[in-house]
């Protein structure tokens, strides 16, 4: 074992030959007959600890504990204080300053080699153990990456199978992950949805909306595929695609410990095609009773839909997009999501456009 390295800080000299001659056989020893003289050795060479007097001249044991502590390169280090002094206030001083401890001269020399040892000891399991920590946290960091690459890749996957299946919206995940983004973000800053909004994690909110179409899977080619306008019955086959994807998330969500970004994919599936005046599916909520993520995602998608072809329709303008969903608001839309739309109107544009 390499051995450990104590520097002994006394203006006395015979205290510094005790103190050497004690602890040399196990010690790496150096002496300083003044604190001055220390500080310039710690510029270069940092010990396993000190060993420092407290009376001195020049400069006192309490006023160099403070340098050495007070400089982020030497504030690990432990301190001893070696004093004549045998008062309570003189060691509480030494202690609140930073002193490991505090040994009263004349000292013993086995009494002072074991209090060494333990203290010693003590800084070796520290560092063993910060050590350990900082180990295991790269771990666990290492870990969460590994879970969120997977996470997004499964995401990413099934959300590429429903865009193949569904292939008529064009790439509509993707617009509407992205302006979901844009409204969620602009949630924080109105009164009435501060409070909600900032609880969620945005980062897993915004990934979560890319399965809010997921139950479209399960729906039958020749009526998700249709190359027009849907019937009444066709309509209502396509209309459980909020029902089926809010139950393939339960099922995930039973399978696994990881659920909160399920919960916000299963608000997303289940309730965006619900209506602020009740009217909507599959459950017919009103007003509030759709959770606030639900309400966002009905303004998103029907912006999109309005906005791009379809084969039953050609895509209306920006413009033309924003006057039916002012309109629509509460009826279609929560009136409140509506102005929070009308205030980064010009970003969906944007996103539309590219």
């Amino acid at each position: 074992m390499e051995r450990k390295t104590i520097f002994i800080v006394d203006d006395d000299v015979t205290n510094l030959t005790i103190g050497s001659d004690t602890l040399s056989d196990s010690y790496n020893i150096f002496t300083f007959i003044s604190g001055r003289l220390l500080l310039k050795k710690l510029e270069k060479y940092m010990p396993d600890m000190i060993l420092l007097d407290v009376d001195m001249p020049e400069m006192d044991g309490y006023e160099v504990i403070k340098k050495i502590k007070g400089d982020g390169k030497t504030s690990h280090v432990p301190v001893i204080f070696l004093t004549a002094k045998n008062d309570c206030e003189s060691e509480l001083e030494g202690l609140s300053l930073g002193a490991i401890d505090y040994i009263i001269k004349p000292f013993s020399p086995p009494l002072l080699r074991k209090r060494i040892e333990v203290h010693l000891l003590v800084e070796s399991q520290k560092h063993e153990l910060q050590d350990f920590n900082k180990n295991l946290k790269r771990m666990v960091e290492a870990k969460t990456r590994t879970v969120t690459e997977l996470q997004n890749a499964i995401l990413n996957t099934m959300t590429k199978l429903v865009d193949r299946r569904d292939d008529i919206t064009g790439g509509h995940i993707d617009r509407t992950q992205r302006y979901m983004q844009v409204l969620l973000e602009k949630m924080p800053d109105d009164d009435q949805y501060r409070d909600e909004s900032t609880t969620w994690d945005m980062e897993l909110v915004v990934q979560s909306t890319r399965l809010h179409d997921i139950g479209k899977i399960a729906i039958k080619d020749n009526i998700l595929l249709k190359p027009g306008k849907l019937t009444d019955e066709e309509f209502e086959v396509i209309k459980t695609h909020t029902s089926i994807g809010e139950e393939a998330i339960t099922e995930i969500e039973n399978n696994t410990t990881e659920h909160k970004f399920l919960e916000y994919s299963k608000v997303f599936a289940a309730t965006h095609h619900e209506r602020w005046d009740g009217s909507g599916y599959p459950r017919g909520l009103k007003g509030g009773e759709t959770p606030l993520l639900g309400r966002a995602m009905a303004l998103v998608d029907v912006y999109d839909a309005l906005v791009s072809v379809r084969p039953y329709k050609e895509p209306f303008s920006h413009e033309k997009a924003v006057e039916i969903i002012s309109e629509e608001s509460g009826t279609h839309f929560d009136p409140g999501i509506v102005d929070l739309f009308l205030s980064v109107s010009d970003q969906f544009k944007q996103i539309a456009m590219q």
